[in-house]
Protein backbone atom coordinates (compact mmCIF):
# COMPACT_ATOMS: atom_id res chain seq x y z
CA UNK A 1 0.00 0.00 0.00
CA UNK A 2 1.16 3.38 -0.34
CA UNK A 3 -0.69 5.36 2.04
CA UNK A 4 1.97 6.96 4.20
CA UNK A 5 -0.84 7.89 6.59
CA UNK A 6 -1.51 4.00 7.28
CA UNK A 7 -0.88 2.79 10.50
CA UNK A 8 -0.32 -1.33 10.82
CA UNK A 9 -2.94 -1.11 13.19
CA UNK A 10 -5.22 0.34 10.54
CA UNK A 11 -3.87 -1.84 7.77
CA UNK A 12 -4.59 -4.80 10.01
CA UNK A 13 -8.21 -3.69 10.85
CA UNK A 14 -8.06 -3.27 6.74
CA UNK A 15 -6.81 -6.69 6.56
CA UNK A 16 -9.23 -8.24 8.69
CA UNK A 17 -12.10 -6.86 7.19
CA UNK A 18 -11.26 -7.59 3.41
CA UNK A 19 -10.42 -10.74 4.65
CA UNK A 20 -14.39 -11.46 6.19
CA UNK A 21 -15.79 -10.04 2.85
CA UNK A 22 -14.09 -12.69 0.87
CA UNK A 23 -14.62 -15.30 3.70
CA UNK A 24 -18.47 -14.50 3.41
CA UNK A 25 -18.95 -15.95 -0.62
CA UNK A 26 -20.76 -13.67 -1.53
CA UNK A 27 -18.66 -11.16 -3.71
CA UNK A 28 -18.95 -11.54 -7.56
CA UNK A 29 -15.78 -12.57 -8.89
CA UNK A 30 -14.23 -9.43 -9.60
CA UNK A 31 -15.17 -7.99 -6.68
CA UNK A 32 -13.54 -10.97 -4.91
CA UNK A 33 -10.16 -10.61 -7.49
CA UNK A 34 -10.65 -6.96 -6.42
CA UNK A 35 -10.63 -7.62 -2.88
CA UNK A 36 -7.91 -10.48 -2.97
CA UNK A 37 -5.10 -8.18 -4.78
CA UNK A 38 -6.42 -5.56 -1.75
CA UNK A 39 -5.72 -7.88 0.96
CA UNK A 40 -2.07 -8.88 -1.10
CA UNK A 41 -1.21 -5.63 -0.84
CA UNK A 42 -2.04 -4.64 3.20
CA UNK A 43 -0.24 -8.08 3.80
CA UNK A 44 3.30 -6.11 2.17
CA UNK A 45 2.33 -3.28 3.91
CA UNK A 46 2.33 -5.03 7.25
CA UNK A 47 5.22 -7.29 6.46
CA UNK A 48 7.21 -4.13 5.58
CA UNK A 49 6.11 -2.23 8.96
CA UNK A 50 7.06 -5.57 10.51
CA UNK A 51 10.22 -5.82 9.22
CA UNK A 52 11.17 -2.13 9.94
CA UNK A 53 10.58 -2.73 13.50
CA UNK A 54 12.80 -5.79 13.53
CA UNK A 55 15.17 -4.24 12.21
CA UNK A 56 15.22 -1.00 14.63
CA UNK A 57 14.94 -3.85 17.60
CA UNK A 58 18.46 -5.20 16.38
CA UNK A 59 19.98 -1.96 16.04
CA UNK A 60 19.06 -1.19 19.43
CA UNK A 61 19.95 -4.12 21.34
CA UNK A 62 23.15 -4.26 19.21
CA UNK A 63 26.48 -5.50 21.39
CA UNK A 64 29.91 -4.04 21.40
CA UNK A 65 31.68 -4.62 18.77
CA UNK A 66 28.72 -4.95 16.27
CA UNK A 67 27.38 -8.08 17.80
CA UNK A 68 23.73 -8.52 17.75
CA UNK A 69 22.17 -10.70 20.98
CA UNK A 70 18.76 -12.40 19.90
CA UNK A 71 16.99 -13.46 22.83
CA UNK A 72 13.81 -13.63 23.12
CA UNK A 73 11.32 -10.26 23.86
CA UNK A 74 9.82 -10.81 27.42
CA UNK A 75 6.84 -8.84 28.09
CA UNK A 76 7.20 -6.86 31.47
CA UNK A 77 5.07 -8.76 33.15
CA UNK A 78 7.21 -12.27 32.39
CA UNK A 79 10.73 -10.61 33.54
Amino acid sequence: MKNETMTFESAMEKLDGTVRRLESGSLPLSEALAAYEEAIGLVRFCNGQLEDAEQKVRILTEGEGGTVTDAPFAAPDET
